[in-house]
This record gives structure tokens, sequence and C-alpha cells, in this order.
């Protein structure tokens, strides 16, 4: 499986980046390694003095699929979660200004965790999910699908033109503003609508 990752999806979220509202999807991936086994800890890497959360909407897909139509797309996943786009930001922006590939930053083992899955037939509107981030009990980032740049079905069409969707692939459909710095002893809890999903603890 492969974990496909959607950047600068929220205008919001490109603005307190100082990042440009993009005109197509922004793209990128984790390997499997960078999911983080159910149940343990997100452990803070070495290489790292400024590690950042990004919340969002997670789609699994259940079917294998190339150059999908966007209006068969949502033919292709019937589940959703919330994950943890953890990014190296100190590294990420070293990479940045010298014009290098910055996966070191974002695709490193355990930097993808991801919540429970929820059926889609279980939520209402797809187009309207709320989603949340609490640490320390306080809220920190929430996002609403109806704000995204691109859709999910949009995303899925896009990104199968490049790639070819398998059973079990993750995408991560982008972060809102919110964004900020972890420290070991904080609590993550990822909500998506009501449904606590995730719980993860920093070490």
């Amino acid at each position: 499986m492969k974990i496909i990752c959607v950047g600068r999806n929220y205008a919001a979220h490109a603005k307190e980046l100082n990042n440009p509202a993009p005109k197509e999807p922004v793209i990128f991936l984790k390997p499997d390694t960078a999911l983080l086994p159910k149940s343990m800890p997100f452990f803070y890497p070495s290489f790292s003095t400024d590690v950042h959360y990004e919340a969002e909407l997670v789609v699994k897909i259940d079917r294998v699929g190339k150059n999908i139509s966007q209006k068969f797309a949502h033919k292709y996943y019937s589940e959703f979660s919330v994950g943890i786009d953890f990014t190296a930001r100190d590294l990420q922006d070293t990479y940045r200004e010298k014009g290098l590939p910055w996966e070191r930053a974002k695709a490193f083992d355990g930097s993808a965790p991801v919540g429970q899955f929820i059926n889609k037939k279980e939520l209402v509107d797809q187009s309207n999910l709320n989603f949340y981030l609490r640490i320390n009990d306080l809220e920190r980032q929430a996002g609403n699908t109806s704000n995204m740049l691109f859709s999910i079905d949009f995303i899925i069409q896009y990104v199968s033109q490049f790639f070819t969707l398998k059973i079990g692939d993750l995408i991560f459909t982008g972060t809102p503003e919110g964004v900020g710095s972890i420290k070991i002893g904080d609590t993550l809890e990822a909500f998506l609508e009501s449904n606590k999903v995730l719980d993860l603890k920093i070490k």
C-alpha cells in the first residue's frame, strides 16, 4: 500500500505558511513505514527540534483503479478517518530553501498515524464533513470538507492519472489552518464529526 498526501488543499492553511493557493493538487507520497502501529505512541525524532502536527481527513481506497473518472470516484472508497501528517518543519524549511526534495521531513517512520475508520454510510453529508484535532484537551484544528480547494472525488480522478490506486491505499486530503508544534508529553485526540477516532501520546 502507499500513502498519497495532498498539500495546500485549504486556502487558509496555504496562507498561514505563506504559500500561494495551488491551481492543481500538490501531491507527495509517504511509504508504508510512515504508518504508526495501532496503540503505539509517537516518539519524537532525534533529527528534528520542530515537529508540526497537521490533522487531515483520510480516505481508504477499496478498489483497484487507474484513470478514474471523477463521476465514478465515489465507487473507489467506503471509509474515512482522520490522520496526522507529522512534519519536521525545520528540515522542510531547509530543504525548500535549497530547492531539494523534502521527503525526510515528511515521510519518516511513524509520521502518518491514522485513526479508526468509519463507513461513509454512517456519515450524512460527505461534502460537509467536520473533523477536529485537540491537543491536551484544547481544540487546535477544525476542518470541513466543504472548504477543500479540491474535492475528494477530484483528487482521486487527478491522482489516478499518475498512480494506479490499489486496495488499502490511503489518501491524506490536506490540512486546515492551525498547524503548530508538538512536544513530548502532549496528548492528541482526533475526531470525525462526533466520533473520536484517534488518541495519541507524544513521547
